[in-house]
């Protein structure tokens, strides 16, 4: 037993040594500050010295080059009333800082997000944003990653609430096209230059995506230069994609009632013309039903003189009903004034008549009296 207790401590010490040794063989953090040595492992005081993150690599030199990426995590909301998006993308830039390089080693580093702050970043921003934000839950989506020739890959989550100028001429048939315009704040052409990556041939993640009343039915990348008078020449980067509607919905909730609505309104021609309070309570109905049809399907729409294709269809499909009651109050007063007419009619015939006996002669011999017998 006095054996067992003698052994208990050093046991118990190597179990809660063991841990950290091997976390340490998996954590490059670990090293860093430490006196362990890692022979790739660059020495990143060594490159950071003397680093200006405030110049732009290669300063009064060639543009420093700036490849883009995009990759669509999800596009929440599309309003018409706003004439916006909401999207989270990640965004993806690569650029070469000389000044980084450390080519003793073919390894790519991977370094924490907080040594961003410590680094010279393209000051892209964009332009048709009404509202942008970083996600930092738990950590800040922040990736960097640094390759032995100075590469730097710099990676991003972004959500934004974007301007979309839509034409809804056509609506609900209509197709929108909507853009994301990504270019430099700060620095011109002559000292930055954007050029979407080989790579980007298509949006990652997009085919995946399933919104409630829009389908992405293609997609294109162009590049610009902007020219401003007062700054000179700013490079930007344009993604343009097309977005079909999901015409069932529309089809459900407006244009199938809407024709029920006409087509009810004519039940009342199979009334009879006798039944007034029937006929005109379903004429009122279906044009007081028709017309809150008309303004639930604009209130999700934006306050424009514009017109639309529903406001068209909406508009006929109105003048059929509302036609069908004012034909019953014309074929009413018709009826009416018909049977006044043939009522007038009537009486100056019985007046007539009795105008006609009074005048008339008696027949001869109808009034003398009989002959006397003999």
């Amino acid at each position: 037993m006095d054996t067992l207790t003698g052994l208990l401590p050093p046991l118990l010490l190597l179990c809660a040594q063991q841990p950290r040794g091997a976390r340490a063989m998996n954590d490059i953090g670990d090293y860093v500050g430490s006196n362990l040595e890692i022979s790739w492992l660059p020495n990143l005081d060594g490159l950071m010295e003397g680093y200006a993150r405030n110049f732009r690599p290669g300063i009064g030199g060639p543009p420093v080059n700036v490849a883009l990426a995009i990759e669509v995590a999800s596009i929440d909301h599309i309003s018409e009333a706003n004439m916006e998006y909401t999207m989270t993308v990640f965004l993806h830039q690569s650029w070469r800082d000389s000044r980084l390089a450390y080519n003793h080693t073919n390894e790519t580093l991977g370094l924490d997000s907080r040594f961003v702050d410590k680094l010279w970043l393209p000051d892209t921003f964009i332009v048709n944003a009404k509202s942008a934000w970083f996600h930092d839950v738990t950590v800040e989506n922040k990736l960097i990653r640094l390759q032995p020739d100075g590469v730097i890959l710099y990676s991003i989550r972004i959500t934004s609430t974007v301007a979309c100028d839509m034409d809804l001429a056509k609506y609900p048939m209509d197709e929108q096209e909507c853009m994301l315009l990504l270019e430099s704040y700060g620095y011109s052409s002559e000292d930055v230059v954007y050029y979407w990556s080989e790579n980007q041939e298509r949006i990652h993640g997009l085919n995946e995506l399933h919104l409630a009343q829009f389908t992405i039915t293609s997609h294109r990348f162009t590049a610009e230069l902007r020219n401003f008078k007062s700054a000179g020449q700013f490079p930007r980067l344009s993604l343009h994609f097309r977005l079909r509607r999901n015409r069932g919905v529309y089809i459900i909730q407006s244009y199938m009632p809407s024709v029920l609505l006409v087509a009810m309104s004519w039940v009342s021609f199979w009334i009879s013309q006798a039944a007034v309070p029937a006929r005109v309570s379903l004429g009122i109905t279906t044009v007081l039903t028709m017309t809150t049809l008309m303004v639930s399907a604009r209130s999700s729409l934006p306050r424009a003189s514009a017109i639309k294709a529903l406001d068209v269809y909406f508009w006929i499909c109105y003048v059929f009903v509302f036609a069908a009651l004012v034909e019953y109050a014309f074929a009413h007063f018709n009826a009416d004034y018909r049977k006044k007419q043939k009522a007038k009619v009537k009486v100056k015939e019985q007046k007539a008549e009795v105008r006609l006996s009074l005048l008339a002669p008696p027949c001869p011999g109808a009034a003398a009296s009989p002959d006397p017998v003999t």
